[in-house]
């Protein structure tokens, strides 16, 4: 054969295993991780968006300075699901669910104290269930990179969980039991 035709060959094969190394790495993240990553993308963007709610609608000072921490951290922990995702050539959705929307929709359209109570009984139900997905994926996922940044994520999920229990039962949302 000609040397020529073969260090051409040869750096087309290469080229084509570079690229196809990324598909590679979206096939070796297993559904259960996925779905937890699109899960945890979308409820993130949420969090922020309701966040940002909370410090225009909200009646109480102790709901608005919940909603900025949730604007804060939840920016945060976004930023780094999406690096971790770029990094393993992950593609997550870049907006909120119809369910999610809906969620937002509805919160948009309240203030004052009926705002800081709805708020509130939806943040301290969605941190439960954030916190099982979390602790599932930090304990059983499959992928290193997702199972290590719900391992660091959650212990601000609790406080969360923590200081909305606080709040929405100083604004009559929930009874502490």
């Amino acid at each position: 054969m000609d040397r020529g035709f073969l260090q051409t060959f040869g750096a087309a094969l290469a080229a084509g295993v570079f690229l196809s190394a990324g598909a590679f790495a979206q096939q070796n993240v297993g559904a259960a991780d996925m779905k937890f990553a699109r899960e945890a993308a979308t409820g993130g963007m949420e969090e922020v968006q309701l966040g940002q709610l909370a410090v225009q609608n909200a009646s109480s000072d102790q709901v608005k300075q919940f909603g900025q921490r949730m604007v804060d951290d939840h920016s945060k922990a976004n930023d780094q699901l999406m690096a971790l995702a770029s990094k393993e050539n992950m593609t997550l959705p870049m907006q909120l669910t119809a369910k999610e929307q809906a969620v937002v929709n509805r919160l948009s359209g309240l203030k004052g104290t009926a705002f800081d109570k709805a708020y509130m009984r939806d943040m301290v139900r969605d941190h439960e269930k954030d916190i099982a997905a979390f602790q599932t994926e930090a304990s059983s996922g499959t992928d290193p990179g997702l199972k290590d940044f719900a391992g660091k994520t959650l212990p601000t999920l609790q406080e969360h969980l923590r200081l909305a229990k606080d709040a929405g039962n100083s604004v009559g949302a929930i009874s502490m039991k």
